[in-house]
């Protein structure tokens, strides 16, 4: 049984998604005001040290560099009042991730530089950049590449060291998929929320205010339309955040009151962001995904297969680039003759692979208007009209259309949601384990650390 997939790589495509243009993001957390405004008045050379951590110095240029990915990631501008208000849940953070290092180094744990590679080149394939892209955006933006890759090593070594803390309790036995089948069918015709969380940590319940600031700063800046799975990888702290906050399928008797409560006064679906709701340990935010009635969800999935051809420059249809009028005029003729989605992904593979020839199963429902009306009348095994953006043309073909059951729950999907249960749990407890027996010498004013 796997654990709760890793989707950091997938929080960070926004890298590549134009250029920075946003507001002003997260964070007005504990002491943004006392650690940052009154030291923060005098620039600090990039190497005096805010904290040691069992021996491990943390730095002004980790934060600064932290902070820099973070608003790269979600496109929002860097600025002196946007590090301010970032800077103290970063070195929360900062702490958190020195804390687990520590713990994976001394299981001898070790992340291969190919497997931190390959993350990285999946990034790169996903969107379309060519080998080595990623490393010269982080440059041009002045964010050093080790930031990255230091993110990426300590999210995949934490899950070899939530296996190994799970052990046998690693695996769903048959037995409890059974059990919990049978729950949900004595819950037929009940209500289930698909929705997506931001947890907030509150260190000292009698002292909450800084956190309260914080979450406000975060649900404004959502609003404002910053994406709430990069959000809530970089900053929440509930073991969904490798989820892109993604709690799943819920009902109702699963979520807290207070929680509950508010979902019930949702939209769904509209990307609306919930208010602060004060739960056990601390704040979270909530989105609604999606609603339904337990066992009755009708849908319809498609597979369809696709080929980018991309441009060797962007477009500009004022100065459009005889390259460009070629490939136009290849996809013309590829969508007049190419009749099997074999064919399809072929020449995807011919052209690079920029975007993957097959995605996997689509809900069309949960698609944009303009797709689904595309998809919806597009017949199978045909290529449709060539679909041009600034950077290239794309082909789509339907391979197969079918109705389905939404509500159905396979036997995998509900072995991963008891999983994660574990997995939250145990994360958890943990992490006030690694904090309970750590030393940790602040070396600037913050509250809760």
């Amino acid at each position: 049984m796997r654990l709760r997939s890793l989707t950091l790589a997938c929080s960070l495509t926004a890298l590549t998604l134009g250029p920075v243009a946003h507001a002003a993001p997260h964070s007005g957390h504990r002491d943004a005001t006392t650690a940052a405004s009154a030291a923060d008045k005098k620039p600090r050379p990039d190497d005096t040290i805010i904290a040691v951590v069992n021996s491990i110095p943390l730095t002004t240029r980790d934060v600064e560099n932290r902070g820099k990915l973070f608003a790269l990631s979600t496109g929002l501008p860097v600025s002196g009042e946007l590090m301010d208000r970032l800077r103290p849940q970063i070195i929360r953070q900062l702490i958190d991730e020195r804390l687990r290092t520590q713990e994976i180094l001394s299981r001898h744990i070790n992340t291969p530089p190919e497997q931190i590679a390959a993350a990285i080149a999946g990034i790169e394939r996903r969107n379309g950049m060519p080998q080595n892209a990623l490393r010269d955006r982080l440059a041009q933006d002045g964010v050093s590449l080790t930031t990255l890759i230091d993110q990426i090593r300590v999210q995949i070594g934490w899950v070899q060291v939530l296996r190994q803390e799970l052990g046998a309790r690693g695996r769903v036995s048959a037995k409890e998929i059974a059990q919990r089948e049978d729950a949900l069918k004595r819950q037929d015709g009940r209500t289930e929320y698909n929705l997506s969380e931001i947890f907030v940590k509150v260190e000292d319940p009698r002292h909450s205010e800084d956190e309260l600031s914080f979450t406000n700063t975060i649900i404004q800046e959502l609003r404002k339309g910053a994406p709430f799975p990069i959000v809530a990888a970089q900053f929440s702290q509930s073991q969904t955040a490798l989820d892109g906050g993604s709690m799943g399928w819920v009902q109702e008797d699963e979520l807290d009151p207070a929680v509950i409560s508010m979902v019930k006064q949702m939209p769904v679906g509209a990307g609306a962001i919930s208010n602060p709701i004060k739960v056990p340990g601390g704040f979270v935010i909530i989105t609604v995904n999606g609603k339904r009635v337990i066992g009755h969800q009708p849908g319809h999935v498609i597979t369809i297969r696709q080929a980018f051809l991309p441009f060797d420059a962007p477009l500009n249809p004022e100065h459009v680039t005889p390259q460009q009028q070629q490939t136009l005029q290849k996809a013309v003729k590829i969508a007049q003759t190419v009749n099997s989605c074999e064919a399809v992904a072929a020449i995807n593979q011919q052209n690079g692979e920029k975007r993957p020839s097959d995605p996997g199963e689509l809900q069309l429902e949960r698609m944009n208007p303009q797709m689904r009306s595309l998809l919806e009348g597009l017949p199978l095994n045909k290529v449709s009209r060539p679909l041009v953006s600034t950077d290239g043309i794309d082909l789509i073909m339907v391979c197969s259309k079918k109705e389905k059951n939404f509500a159905d729950r396979s036997p995998s999907e509900i072995a991963d949601q008891l999983m994660n249960e574990r997995v939250e749990q145990t994360a958890r407890q943990l992490d006030s384990d690694l904090h309970r027996k750590a030393m940790i010498d602040m070396r600037i004013k913050l509250k809760g650390v």
